[in-house]
């Protein structure tokens, strides 16, 4: 007689799921370390949201998949925040930063130890928690009064939705820190942008706030936006801004690793030399660094000045600027068919990198900055990554799109209401390029880049991604730069590609408006190609 197999409890098994997925969630979004594949976490995923659509009486508040509750609000409330977020004052260089400490131990004495925090350059949040679970999330306003933006913070997955409160705080506390835009994410996103003809993001910080306002959450939902959190109000059993930060680490929440307490201003000086020259290995953006008079008794003895307290101070970088000449606007062609201008300017250093080319994005930008062959601009790098010019000694509009493709020759088009120049001609060379760049870059198929791709083209062996599965080594080994050896790794690097997850494999595709983030809602609301078929 055959044992049958004991029914689970969906209330237990809800609950077992909900302790899987908060666990996997903390290891990948706050500690960065994974700990299952992303096809293991939507299965759970999956099974959780079932259940809970089947037995509605068992969903709570604080469960992973409430994250984005789908309603949209026609407006922000107001909110008080329990005590000011206050704004610091700024230090520009050393002379200032001494300053500072001088004025501190003028007041509280020599001995002195400071705590010194990496000034992320984004939107400052406060999370109200009650009893353990998110009651609000809201922006700092005016310091004192802000806006409820809680069904957009819920979606950001470094934030938990429930946390075991720290002995000696009280039910209702908050946590403040920063909503940030990751630079890789921000680029996708703008890559993105240009590829559905919109107008693309200007920086990081600035669609990071933009995306906490949007009136759907689900379109927060699909940016990809990270926190670090750095304050606890009360401290419950903090003695010290040290204290605060390894209480939030300790009760899950995301805190910036990179951090030091330091004994004098000069290792205070030191240590923000050291990250102006490593700020480009982050993958944020930082505009300088937070420091603190580290001990509550000490900060309490200091007091405050208006709206800034007395104890700590910004101690920002200056961004780094240069002047140079355009020497012609070039238009390249995406994937897409998207024509973007791009500046060459006479090389110049800004920031300890040598910069030729300023991407442009469209004509409207060209033509709002003024920018023409032979202008004198001014130069920086945006967040210290990109090339931006900032300002025209003497702006000129008038600049236009080619009418003709620059690679193909086809007809250049600017299809309304997008605000994109586009080449409809479906046999451009230049993108194909880029259409099997892409494919090779999203699959992980190291090996292929411009200059192979090319040479694949130019011999007829490769017109669309699939003739890539069907090349041989023997095509490979008479490609320049190839012998025996390295033609069978590559091939078998594209062999290794065959089974991509769903997601993966959809984004590759390059299909019009079917980025990294709508790749992966269909594939976790579809699971396969087959049921994604049918409903097409």
């Amino acid at each position: 007689m055959t044992k049958r197999k004991k029914a689970i409890d969906p209330a237990v098994r809800v609950e077992d799921l909900r302790e899987l997925i908060r666990r996997y969630e903390h290891a990948y979004y706050v500690l960065d370390q994974p700990e299952v594949s992303d096809s293991e976490y939507d299965t759970l995923f999956l099974e959780l949201r079932r259940i809970e659509e089947e037995r509605p009486d068992l969903v709570s508040s604080d469960s992973p998949t409430q994250r984005v509750s789908g309603e949209a609000s026609d407006q922000f409330a107001k909110v008080r925040h329990r005590s000011p977020m206050l704004s610091l004052q700024n230090a520009f260089d050393e002379a200032e930063i001494r300053a500072f400490d001088k004025r501190v131990r003028g007041a509280v004495g020599d001995k002195v130890v400071y705590c010194a925090e990496l000034k992320i350059d984004g939107l400052a949040i406060s999370l109200t928690y009650g009893k353990g679970r998110l009651q609000r999330a809201a922006t700092r306003g005016d310091g004192t009064i802000g806006e409820d933006v809680t069904a957009n913070v819920r979606t950001i997955r470094s934030v938990p939705l429930a946390v075991s409160p720290a002995k000696g705080l009280p039910d209702v506390f908050e946590v403040r820190g920063e909503v940030y835009f990751p630079i890789a994410g921000f680029e996708r996103l703008n890559r993105e942008m240009e590829a559905a003809g919109k107008a693309r993001f200007v920086n990081p910080r600035n669609t990071a706030a933009g995306s906490v306002r949007q009136i759907d959450p689900n379109v927060t939902a699909g940016r990809d936006l990270q926190t670090f959190m750095y304050t606890l109000d009360p401290g419950g059993p903090a003695r010290s801004q040290w204290d605060v930060l390894n209480t939030l680490d300790s009760m899950g929440f995301r805190v910036n690793k990179n951090r030091r307490r330091l004994d004098s201003i000069d290792e205070v000086i030191d240590y923000h030399a050291e990250w102006q020259r490593r700020r480009h290995e982050l993958e944020y953006e930082i505009d300088g660094m937070v420091v603190k008079v580290d001990g509550f008794a000490q900060q309490l003895e200091l007091g405050f000045v208006a709206r800034s307290p007395r104890w700590a101070i910004a101690f920002k970088y200056a961004p780094e600027q240069a002047e140079t000449v355009v020497e012609e606007i070039a238009c390249y062609v995406g994937r897409t068919g998207v024509l973007t201008p791009v500046a060459h300017v006479k090389p110049v250093i800004v920031g300890g990198v040598t910069i030729r080319n300023v991407t442009m994005h469209n004509e409207a930008q060209v033509n709002e900055k003024g920018v023409y062959v032979g202008a004198r601009v001014v130069i920086h790098r945006a967040g210290d990554v990109i090339p931006e010019i900032v300002s025209v000694k003497k702006p000129k509009p008038g600049w236009k799109m080619p009418t003709r493709c620059p690679v193909c020759g086809g007809e250049v088009v600017r299809e309304e209401p997008y605000i994109a120049h586009r080449c409809i001609n479906p046999f451009c060379g230049a993108q194909r390029l880029e259409r099997l760049r892409h494919f090779a870059a999203v699959m992980d198929i190291e090996g292929l880049g411009y200059a192979t791709l090319t040479q694949l083209i130019d011999r007829g062996v490769v017109e669309d991604p699939s003739d890539l599965y069907r090349m041989s080594k023997d095509q490979v080994i008479q490609l320049e730069g190839f012998a025996d050896r390295s033609a069978q790794n590559l091939v078998d690097r594209i062999a290794a590609s065959r089974q991509p997850d769903l997601w993966r494999f959809l984004f590759a595709l390059g299909i019009p408006q079917v980025g990294e983030a709508t790749a992966q809602l269909l594939a976790a609301d579809f699971s396969s190609i087959d049921p994604l078929r049918a409903a097409t």
